[in-house]
């Protein structure tokens, strides 16, 4: 081993131990921040995804090691532009007292740190496990206000065309089904924003093992999570008004809660069909195109 080598890996070393002790500092900083977070998770539903990001975000960055050992560590200047994002996010979500800007910052800011200490090939490597982290940061209450009260009237208007398809009489008015004996309230809680936000995870998850490093499958598969999370929510509150016209009692309790299990299982039984359907087209599309090189190969 030539000293040049040893040099070259005391350096190395050097550089992952700041970085490390750095991004200590950094957890540092933002503790007040990151726990109300966690604290945000356990008392708002709709975030309660949050628990498993980070365990699986470290399983990603740990199946990386090997590619990680093997990368050259230059640090990047790049590193400042996500750092002063960072920083500025900080700086403004203090000011205007917003969580997610404040939260967003952190990650902007670990983002900077780890191009600019650890160089360009670290950064592409710990990517998919460094943006990865945004999905547990909880949109701001205004934008789910915005968002939550369409996804209520979707809901509540697919339920009633479906419940008169099968012939049970039922009207909307706004969020509210009026039914035969009795009404159906749509909350924002059956908005279908918790399952979107929790399908939106999974189908991030799904699209990582499906198909790694075919993009436009992963694009697809996660963007599909939308339209499934609407779909699903309202085949839930089309039920709840099915059972509701039978038997009141059966649109509440623990019947009401075990939906929402049947409907999230549906949904990655879709997204699971949908992957397979996309494996069998491609799969279609390469032996025809197979074929045809080989029939072009051919001799006259």
């Amino acid at each position: 081993m030539t000293t040049d080598v040893v040099a070259g890996e005391g350096d190395d070393r050097k550089a992952v131990y700041i970085t490390c002790g750095t991004i200590v500092a950094l957890f540092g900083i933002y503790f007040p921040i990151l726990r109300n977070m966690v604290h945000h998770w356990s008392v708002v539903e709709d975030y309660q995804h949050g628990f498993i990001i980070a365990p699986l975000d470290v399983y990603f960055a740990y199946q990386k090691r090997w590619e990680l050992e093997d990368a050259k560590i230059e640090g990047s200047w790049l590193g400042l532009i996500p750092l002063v994002i960072g920083v500025t996010s900080l700086m403004i979500g203090r000011l205007g007292t917003e969580l997610m800007t404040m939260r967003s910052g952190f990650l902007f800011t670990l983002i900077g740190l780890v191009l600019l200490l650890l160089g360009k090939e670290i950064f592409r490597i710990l990517a998919f496990p460094l943006f990865f982290l945004f999905l547990m940061v909880p949109l701001p209450q205004s934008l789910v206000n915005t968002v939550a009260f369409p996804l209520q009237l979707i809901a509540a208007k697919s339920a009633v065309l479906s419940l008169q398809e099968i012939g049970i009489p039922a009207l909307v008015e706004g969020n509210i089904i009026h039914l035969a004996h009795t009404e159906l309230f749509v909350h924002e809680a059956c908005s279908g924003l918790r399952s979107l936000m929790a399908l939106i995870t999974l189908g991030v998850v799904f699209a990582y093992f499906f198909k790694p490093g075919v993009l436009w499958v992963q694009l697809v598969l996660v963007a599909s999570t939308i339209p499934i999370a609407i779909f699903v929510n309202a085949f839930r509150v089309a039920l709840t008004g099915y059972l509701a016209h039978h038997d009141e009692s059966l649109a509440s309790g623990t019947i009401h809660d075990l939906q929402g299990v049947f409907t999230f299982v549906l949904a990655f039984i879709i997204l699971l069909g949908e992957g397979r359907l996309i494996e069998f087209l491609t799969g279609l599309r390469d032996r025809s195109r197979d074929a045809g090189d080989a029939a072009g190969d051919a001799p006259a």
